[in-house]
């Protein structure tokens, strides 16, 4: 187990008679970017909460950095970062006040200017943080996780609140954390975020791990037949084929080139994840996440 920047054996934490982790094994691999994706109740936060030591286990084996974080010391902590889903008691300050307090509890940190910028703060680093947006706010969220350099960053729905520009920028960000080695383990209710930033998903609801996968290959989307769709004399058609590549080239033969009205599709992580959860969430929540590519928090 020391070789991963996490691993777990038989995770379980219960409430009353409720199993919110119900024997979770998983391992996490350095340098590794995983999302896990849930739907409420699902027992993903408890889960990362236990590996953030600020919860207590009720079974299981489980090492973060090579440490069980039920009662890590500070040396421990000062490899950690952790962006929570809001923070409060800094209205007072400004982001520049508020970062430059934090690394203070640590080792390494990162340039302070280059953390502001790197949050899309620069304009707004020396007003009150009361004054600030929500999607401000969370900017400097997720500043507060990375001043310190952290060999591991936890987040937890990080981009809640950006606007779509501002996301994009923000998996520019994580990218770059990765590149420099970062173990990063992300909870995400965006689908599209966890499609362009994990290198590994995990599927959890009812306290279990249902999927374990790259988020082409979860539930085998790669290997699914394919949708061919085109139209033809006034008609639409429709054909599944395992060899979505070859049925192109033989209609594209039959047009003598391009084909009328051509789409090509397997099914998307959406479809995947949904279908996952299903038997764990009603009909109402599942039809929100379908149409709106968030799942119900």
């Amino acid at each position: 187990m020391g070789t991963n920047a996490i691993s777990m054996r038989g995770l379980t934490k219960t409430y009353g008679r409720k199993r919110a982790v119900d024997g979770i094994d998983l391992d996490i691999e350095s340098g590794e970017v995983f999302a896990i994706l849930g739907p409420n109740g699902a027992g993903k936060t408890t889960t990362v909460e236990i590996l953030e030591g600020y919860r207590d286990r009720d079974a299981g084996d489980v090492r973060v950095l090579g440490t069980d974080p039920q009662g890590a010391n500070r040396h421990w902590r000062n490899r950690v970062g952790i962006v929570l889903q809001s923070t409060t008691g800094l209205d007072l300050l400004t982001p520049r006040e508020a970062l430059r307090a934090n690394a203070k509890f640590y080792s390494q940190t990162r340039d302070l200017d280059e953390v502001i910028h790197a949050v899309g703060l620069d304009e707004k680093a020396d007003a009150r943080i009361a004054g600030l947006s929500g999607g401000q706010k969370r900017r400097v969220d997720v500043g507060l996780g990375i001043i310190g350099r952290p060999e591991l960053l936890f987040l937890d729905e990080p981009t809640t609140g950006f606007d779509p520009q501002a996301r994009r920028d923000f998996w520019q960000l994580i990218r770059s954390l990765a590149d420099e080695g970062t173990t990063i383990v992300l909870t995400t209710h965006y689908l599209d975020e966890a499609e362009a930033l994990a290198d590994r998903v995990g599927v959890i609801a009812g306290g279990k791990l249902l999927a374990l996968d790259t988020p082409t290959g979860l539930g085998g989307r790669d290997t699914e037949e394919a949708t061919i769709v085109w139209e033809e004399a006034g008609t639409r058609h429709t054909l599944r084929s395992a060899e979505p590549t070859a049925e192109v080239g033989r209609l594209s033969a039959r047009f003598g080139g391009e084909v009328p009205g051509l789409q090509v599709t397997r099914p998307s992580l959406e479809d995947v994840y949904l279908e996952l959860i299903r038997p764990h969430v009603d009909a109402d929540a599942l039809a929100a996440g379908s149409t709106t590519g968030e799942v119900a928090r």
